[in-house]
This record gives structure tokens, sequence and C-alpha cells, in this order.
């Protein structure tokens, strides 16, 4: 436990999920969550649709879709992170894929240990045509003080779903994704990981992990994660798959910044891995980022709610880089 009460233990893994086997995911989940509890964690951050599996679901027909999806808040699998949460006395995030009334969604969900669920929907969601992406921001209050903000994966790499959920008043992003590794047309944009590493990790653990540490991995995010965290004066929790994600090998790279953009505590194992960090609340109030905001002058800024005719889905723009 911290000697620090001041302080707030958070945790931050990266783990292979299995497509379609929520059961195997969910065991993973607690694993974890009870490593957490042993060390004083008061939040555990989970990657993306860590709960259903994530880049399979372009293959899925509607309704093997329909079937992997379930209800919030009334799903087993939240119902199972709600008393997870309550045992544990630890906040709970974690990612799966949601059937509503009018869609499905990709979803992120969390539950903190007084019942509370909250829910963000993807923004810029692509992966299956089924999936409908949300249009809300989600900013709530954990147990201890801090205001937690949800952005998953691609929605965070638009800047202004950074600065609008740091207005909201988020003094925490909790940013989980699938990525690293991606296959891309850019040629300096990410690219595959060779298969062979993966699967000879074991032998040469120093080879797969080299291709994390790189532009497939932590080089592409230090291009642009920290300034996410120092812009806006947030702290932010990057969780992320690890391993084999279909035909991708996604880089893990589990990572806490602090709302300097300074790296507390990182992983570039090649593997399921979760990392643990201390949030010392007192750095938000003078970090240089709140007062950047301060200084903003919204009267300047009309043109950006105007659409350009430029604008695409992010569906569109993914199969493009």
């Amino acid at each position: 436990m911290s000697a620090d009460r001041s302080l707030i233990r958070v945790a931050s893994v990266q783990f292979e999920c299995r497509p379609a086997d929520k059961a195997a995911n969910l065991a993973v989940i607690e694993r974890f969550v009870q490593q957490a509890a042993d060390q004083g964690v008061r939040l555990i951050v989970f990657p993306e649709c860590c709960i259903t599996g994530y880049w399979f679901l372009r293959h899925l027909t509607a309704p093997q879709l329909d079937a992997l999806a379930e209800q919030l808040p009334s799903g087993p699998s939240v119902r199972r992170l709600a008393e997870l949460s309550r045992a544990s006395g630890i906040s709970i995030g974690a990612g799966l894929v949601e059937r509503a009334a009018d869609a499905f969604y990709n979803t992120y969900v969390v539950v903190t240990p007084d019942g509370g669920v909250h829910r963000h929907r993807k923004l810029h969601a692509f992966e299956h045509d089924a999936i409908r992406s949300g249009n809300e921001y989600t900013v709530f209050e954990l147990p201890g003080g801090l205001r937690a903000g949800v952005l998953i994966c691609y929605d965070c790499n638009i800047v202004e779903n950074v600065r609008m959920t740091a207005l909201l008043g988020a003094d925490v992003l909790i940013a989980p994704h699938q990525t690293g590794g991606v296959r891309t047309r850019d040629p300096h944009l990410m690219g595959l990981v060779d298969r062979r590493l993966w699967d000879n990790r074991a032998a040469d653990p120093a080879a797969i992990e080299a291709e994390f540490r790189g532009d497939k991995g932590r080089g592409w995010l230090m291009r642009w994660l920290p300034s996410r965290a120092h812009d806006n004066g947030l702290f932010l929790i990057f969780s992320n798959g690890v391993g084999v994600d279909d035909d991708e090998i996604r880089t893990g790279n589990a990572m806490v910044l602090d709302p300097y953009g300074r790296v507390l505590a990182e992983t570039s194992r090649a593997g399921d891995a979760m990392i643990v960090a201390d949030l010392d609340p007192s750095l938000l109030t003078d970090a240089i980022g709140r007062k950047w905001i301060c200084a903003r002058r919204p009267d300047l800024y009309a043109a950006l709610s105007r659409p350009t005719g430029n604008e695409r889905a992010a569906r569109e723009l993914k199969f493009e880089e």
C-alpha cells in the first residue's frame, strides 16, 4: 500500500484477449484484479473490447455479433465486473460489445465499488458495419475524488475529443486501446509485426520486445500520447491488447503518464502484464496544460465546430492508413 495516503494507486493491464471467449477473458481480468487488490490499487484499467475480443469482430455476421453482445448494465459480464469491484474495493474498467435497442456499440464500462456503472460508447467506431459510433463524452467522479473521462482508441487520436473531455472536468483520462502493429499503407505509421517473432517470444524475447519498443509500438505512441496528457493537464492511463489479434500483433506498451506527459510506469513485455503507478493529485493544480486551457480564447475557435466538407467517417479513413 502506498505510504502517502494522498496518492491514488492505479494499474494498467495489457493482455491477449481470446476472440469470443468471454469466460476466459473474464478469468484473466479476475486474476489481475486480485493482484491489484494485493498491491492497494484503487483503479484498474483493461483494454478495449477485452471481454469479447476485438479485431475478429469484423468477420462476424450480424447474428453472430448479436450473440456475442450484451445489454448494459444488466448483462452477465458487467454484473461479474460489479461483483469483483465490490469484493475488491477497486474501480474496474473493461471493454465489450454492447447491444442496445437501436444498434451495437463498442463500449467501455467502468464499475465502482459503490455500485456505479459508467458507460462510454466509442465515438469513432469502425470494427463492424453494424457497430455504430457513440455521440456523447463520458466524465464521472471516481471514489476518492478524482474525475475520470474515457476515450476508446481512435477517440484519443482526435485532439478535440481529449480537449472536450478535459473541459468537462476530467482529471484522469482512461484510454483503452487495441493498437500497435497495425497494417497500414502509410510507411511512416506502425506496420505489421512478424507473427514468427511473437510465436518465438519465449526463446527470443529481445527480438519481439525490440519491435514493441520501436516505431510499431512505443515509438509511435510517444509521438502523440504524452501530448494528450501534457496539453490538457490530465493523468493518462493507457491500456492495450498484446499478442495475436486476428491477423495483427498488438504491441502492449501499457503506460501511465502524469499531467506533464511524463511516463510514471510502463512495460515493453511481450505478454500479459500489469503496471502500477501512484497518481499525485497535487500535480493537477499547477499543471501547465490547465493554465493553457485557462488562456484559451473561445471567440477565435468558431471554425472548429463548422464542417469543412472534408469530414469522413473513421471507418473510411482507417482502411486507408
